[in-house]
């Protein structure tokens, strides 16, 4: 993607009221990958990575996992956490970008394990997939098409990155996190929301094979081209840009003041992307939820683990105003001002 490319303008704030969150619930794998390891096993400079990004360890997948496993074990977690009958979930719309296989869709493998009479939907917005997937289950429920709707992100990154590859191998992590969705009062839910996405810039973030564009051969996979490729320097840029202006237009949708947020939880993808867009907006870092250090980047599974650790340390409080955050591969978005 070129530098001189006009981007295209992005699409108006939204509102999704009178839905809220139940519950949440999270899972992250028992494998424990420090930078440390990654220095002993393949020599990546540990103390360059933290400066660069911000990680210092990662959760990869057990052998015998799958992002479904993920995916299943954060559900079980929220519904618990809700205390409701399973028997009235009645949607699961579940993101991925790294889906057990092709299909069934993950969504249905999840549903059948948790045995739920619910229709089952997949969503694909990679990093910003989360935020699509919450953004639809509200649609449903505001709608009256749900009454109780889970919405779950996750997402197995390491089994689609090139070991070899400095540039992203370190950066991500294995995980999923999972809420519910009902019907909420009038001043609750998505007070103003961005969702967008701006296609031209698709080949600075890619998985050029196993598609119906390039079926895996033996010379493709040769060439590495079934894992992740990123230019890291336009993503970057990219990143930061969206993630500020899209703040910016959510909170000028709803008529709020950066101060007026309790708390912020953007895509936890690079430190210094998150950094510099809440500098630009003066938004007092220890508004702001991390926990990059020790996931790194779970792509869908990103916000609703962030959210469900942030609900769990009572960062999240009735009435709270939040902003979530979804960006990466599309290249898509999505920030939504939430009441909770």
């Amino acid at each position: 993607m070129s530098d001189e490319r006009t981007p295209l303008p992005r699409p108006r704030c939204r509102s999704l009221m009178g839905v809220r969150i139940l519950a949440t619930g999270h899972y992250v794998p028992d494998d424990v990958v420090t930078n440390e390891h990654l220095f002993q096993r393949f020599g990546f400079d540990s103390d360059w990575i933290v400066k660069r990004t911000g990680i210092r360890e990662r959760r990869h997948a057990l052998p015998h996992q799958a992002t479904s496993d993920l995916c299943h074990e954060a559900a079980v977690r929220c519904i618990a956490d809700a205390d409701v009958n399973p028997r009235d979930i009645d949607l699961v719309v579940l993101a991925t970008f790294t889906p057990d296989m092709a299909f069934p869709s993950t969504a249905c493998l999840v549903q059948d394990r948790l045995k739920l009479s619910a229709a089952a939907l997949e969503v694909e917005a990679a990093c910003a997939g989360f935020m699509y997937a919450l953004i639809t289950g509200a649609a449903y429920v505001v709608s009256g098409a749900s009454d109780l709707a889970l919405i779950i992100g996750g997402d197995c990154n390491s089994r689609v990155l090139n070991p070899n590859d400095i540039k992203t191998y370190p950066l991500f992590g294995d995980g999923a996190g999972a809420v519910l969705l009902a019907r909420g009062r009038p001043d609750q839910g998505l007070v103003s929301f961005s969702l967008g996405a701006d296609g031209g810039g698709g080949d600075m973030l890619s998985r050029p094979a196993c598609g119906s564009r390039l079926p895996p051969t033996p010379e493709l996979l040769a060439k590495g081209l079934h894992y992740m490729h990123m230019d890291g320097r336009a993503v970057f840029r990219w990143a930061v840009s969206i993630l500020c202006d899209t703040i910016q237009d959510v909170l000028k949708a709803a008529s709020l003041q950066p101060g007026a947020i309790d708390l912020y939880i953007p895509h936890q993808a690079n430190i210094r992307i998150i950094n510099a867009a809440i500098d630009v907006l003066h938004i007092p870092r220890t508004r702001v939820f991390n926990n990059l250090d020790r996931y790194g980047n779970t792509s869908a599974g990103s916000i609703p683990l962030a959210l469900s650790e942030a609900v769990q340390e009572k960062r999240v409080r009735p009435g709270s105003l939040m902003v979530l955050s979804g960006f990466g591969a599309g290249l898509a978005w999505g920030t939504a001002v939430m009441r909770w």
